[in-house]
């Protein structure tokens, strides 16, 4: 059976990116070929995606969409079939993709995000004269309206599937807007749009969906709890039988030790001494003191969620018992200061770079002996799965995908040879504490740490189990629609 998709995400790798949801958006199209399933991608018309798409195929075009003048462009880029929103007025600005430059959201991520779904809605209703999908999968808040859209206008019988990569952005905005999102009546109200007396535009999206899938099986469960549900746990209860936790995988070509262009040095699980070059490299980089002591290394957000303040109070104790940390991130500025007054504090043992360098994240994985992800929740996490392929050691609170990725390293899971983590619990300072006091323990026995980064090399976290998954999901979801 072949399948036509239409992906819909704010982001997607390798032409924009934030964080994980760019990596999934990106890699799961070539995942899905090999299903019969023929994805197209709708994305914004960024600066960064418009240069790369160059002059395109304009399909459609808006003279009003939402106020401004726009146009859908298609074209090839890497492999990606993509259907580019070239909306200049919402898209083509100086900044962040949500953000200006100073970090503060743009006042009308409402409208451009509203236009983005709009156009997918109108995709999925036929408005390109030569395809149509037979379903459409759509990602995060930014994307989420799509499924009102369809529900409420001519794509009504278009099955829709939306995917929950973090509950904790839910794109809420005042019920002034409802007005001009161009919606019936009807659609305001507890069935539709309307949440908490304002508008969510990721709720609207569950309830109008056909089918809700997270990014781990466990977050899956985690988010129906009043603690970890966002506010949405009701709604989510509600609708449990929709409900899908299918775990991302990554790209094992971007992402391969033996074959990675950004390192020193290749190497692979039989070859785990060639990884020595990469160490030194990164203690370069940083000007850390070349001793024997394990590496640490964080690249994150530098949030709450993320648990990093934990990880500030801890940074004195790693270094006494000899550790070394670098670290790669941006986000509070509070968490942003602290970590740098830390490498002030301890020249030599602690590195920090602010911003965003994915070459440098290449080195880090390869370089580093241990990543550090003390998150509070993780509806998946990438940084994990990237750290065991390159048999840096995971370093995690037994959370979401975090909890189904790594198996921690007690006494039985040593001695099968099938450890290939530490995993603590809960989220705080004195279970961080004893966790970094396990990693330098155990990194201290050769043949134990050994066994661990090679377990972590040979487990497959490639898109092949999730990607079959997600085809048989499409698949029922085309069925039950006939």
């Amino acid at each position: 059976m072949s399948i036509k998709l239409l992906s819909v995400a704010s982001e997607i790798y390798p032409l924009v990116k934030t964080g994980g949801l760019a990596d999934v958006v990106g890699a799961l199209p070539g995942a899905l070929a090999p299903h019969g399933v023929e994805t197209r991608t709708l994305v914004p018309g960024y600066p960064a995606v418009l240069a790369r798409l160059g002059k395109g195929r304009r399909l459609a075009r808006y003279t009003d969409l939402f106020g401004e003048s726009a146009s859908v462009l298609a074209g090839e880029v890497e492999g990606l079939s993509l259907l580019v929103l070239d909306a200049p007025a919402f898209f083509q600005r100086d900044g962040g993709l949500y953000g200006d430059a100073s970090g503060q959201d743009w006042s009308d991520n409402w409208r451009r995000f509203a236009a983005l779904s709009r156009v997918g809605a109108d995709i999925a209703a036929g408005t390109l004269k030569d395809w149509r999908p037979d379903i459409v999968h759509v990602h995060d808040w930014q994307a989420a309206m799509t499924p009102a859209y369809m529900r409420y206008g001519a794509a009504a019988g278009v099955p829709r599937l939306v995917t929950i990569h973090n509950l904790a952005f839910q794109g809420r905005f005042g019920a002034e807007i409802f007005p001009a999102l161009d919606l019936p009546p009807e659609a305001w109200g507890m069935d539709g749009v309307e949440y908490y007396g304002g508008i969510g535009f990721l709720k609207a999206g569950l309830v109008s969906a056909d089918a809700i899938t997270t990014v781990s099986p466990t977050y899956a469960q985690e988010i129906r709890s009043p603690m970890n549900g966002m506010g949405l746990d009701g709604l989510i209860n509600g609708r449990v039988d929709r409900l899908h936790g299918i775990l991302n995988g990554i790209d094992t070509q971007v992402w391969n030790p033996a074959t990675d262009p950004l390192l020193p040095k290749s190497y692979q699980a039989r070859s785990l001494a060639a990884r020595s070059a990469n160490r030194r490299a990164l203690e370069r980089r940083f000007g850390l003191d070349a001793d024997a002591g394990p590496i640490f290394v964080i690249i994150s957000r530098l949030t709450w969620q993320k648990g990093l303040d934990l990880m500030v109070d801890t940074i004195d104790h790693l270094v006494g018992l000899g550790g070394k940390l670098v670290v790669l991130g941006s986000g509070d500025a509070p968490l942003e200061g602290a970590f740098l007054s830390a490498a002030e504090r301890h020249r030599g043992r602690v590195g920090v770079q602010i911003g965003y360098d994915e070459p440098l994240s290449h080195l880090m994985q390869a370089g580093g002996d241990a990543i550090l992800i003390p998150s509070r929740f993780e509806p998946c996490g990438l940084t994990q799965l990237y750290a065991l392929r390159y048999g840096c050691v995971p370093v995690v609170a037994r959370v979401g995908g975090l909890a189904d990725t790594v198996i921690d390293a007690n006494e039985a899971a040593i001695a099968a040879g099938a450890a290939t983590g530490i995993v603590f619990a809960p989220a705080d300072p004195l279970a961080l504490h004893g966790a970094i006091n396990r990693v330098v323990q155990l990194h201290g026995d050769a043949p134990v740490w050994l066994a661990m980064q090679r377990a972590g090399m040979r487990a497959d976290f490639s898109w092949g189990n999730s990607a079959a998954r997600y085809a048989a999901l499409y698949a029922r979801l085309i069925a039950e629609a006939v």
